[in-house]
């Protein structure tokens, strides 16, 4: 039985959740506001996808690359949109997508704006997996990708398994990611050594993160993963928000917070494994998705929909940005990713420790 205070706190959790200002149809203002984003999210989103078909050493215009996406192109154009760009296009919207969701949603279940999946070492056990199969096996690019899986996939659950103590919560899980996430990048630095020349270029070039050379055989996985794991997170999304308040607020509610808790990590790992196994560690897109999608619907909450949205976009420009802003020499995504993260991560920690909160 669940003592008074923590009914109460329920109580006024519940009351205080429901203290919003609405429009004269009923509708939350703070909805209405998270719906726009959303919205406006997903237009950047398909907008920069179509200039990012159309790059390229054969440019496209818009117009041609629309009209091309519905069958009404040259023979030439269909070639160059359907088999060669937009494959391409679509594994950067369901990475991107991917990363944005499992950020958003390690950062709920940790309530720490740093427990991302580059922080807790989620990447680096993908690339783990990913480095012994190219290093131990020389494996197959398909090879690579569920290595890149497992690997991703081991990791994860190490590190609940690690963090579990009555529960996983918090600090504590950030604590043991991040001492996860040292020791398999050391385990990366040796299987680095140990490769020849080749294989150690090949296993660079992955580390890297990159979009080139993505086709159909990356989408579809990609695809029928996020087909099925976005609803079942989104279905969540409520009982994810009402954990936020603290899990005796959680169980005052209704919800089973262990369950609900291990099943969207489990979902989490999957999408950021299978993200990483598709397009190689691209990094920083996890940790900075969800926060710019929070500071735009400026609400409470994972903001699923919104981070989804926003790390699609997120990805889609800096691949254009890979390929258009730096000349002649078109850089991986990662690269890019990495650069703008980097700083992103550095304004974070200086916000955090002005709060107060680090």
């Amino acid at each position: 039985m669940r003592s008074a205070g923590t009914a109460k706190a329920a109580d006024g959790a519940a009351k205080s959740t429901s203290r919003v200002v609405r429009t004269p149809g009923g509708l939350s203002i703070r909805l209405v506001r998270a719906f726009a984003v959303v919205l406006l999210l997903l237009i950047v989103a398909l907008a920069a996808s179509v200039v990012l078909i159309g790059t390229g050493d054969f440019p496209i215009p818009a117009a041609d690359v629309l009209r091309t996406l519905v069958g009404e192109g040259t023979a030439g154009q269909e070639f160059i949109v359907n088999e060669l760009r937009l494959p391409r296009v679509l594994v950067g919207l369901l990475v991107g997508a991917s990363l944005g969701l499992g950020g958003a949603l390690f950062q709920s279940i940790s309530r720490n704006p740093l427990g991302s999946p580059d922080v807790l070492g989620l990447g680096q056990g993908a690339t783990a997996g990913a480095l012994t199969v190219i290093v131990l096996f020389s494996g197959s690019a398909n090879q690579v990708a569920l290595g890149a899986l497992a690997g991703g996939l081991l990791t994860g659950f190490a590190i609940y398994v690690l963090a579990w103590k009555r529960g996983v919560h918090g600090y504590r899980l950030v604590l043991v990611g991040i001492g996860v996430s040292a020791i398999v990048t050391a385990v990366n630095g040796y299987l680095l050594t140990k490769s020849d020349i080749v294989d150690a270029a090949r296993a660079v070039v992955w580390m890297t993160g990159s979009l080139d050379g993505r086709d159909w055989a990356q989408v579809w996985p990609l695809l029928a993963l996020c087909a099925v794991l976005v609803p079942l997170v989104l279905v969540n999304g409520r009982g994810l928000r009402m954990m936020e308040m603290g899990d005796d607020v959680a169980y005052a509610l209704g919800v089973r917070v262990e369950r609900v808790r291990l099943l969207l990590m489990v979902a989490a790992v999957l999408l950021t494994a299978s993200a990483t196994a598709a397009a190689g560690p691209v990094s920083f897109v996890a940790l900075t998705a969800p926060q710019l999608a929070r500071r735009l619907t400026r609400s409470p909450g994972p903001n699923l929909p919104a981070s989804l949205c926003m790390g699609a976009a997120l990805l889609v420009v800096a691949d254009w940005a890979s390929q258009r802003a730096f000349g002649a020499e078109q850089l991986p995504v990662g690269v890019v990713t990495g650069v703008l993260g980097g700083v992103y991560l550095l304004w974070l920690l200086v916000t955090e420790r002005k709060a107060g909160r680090i």
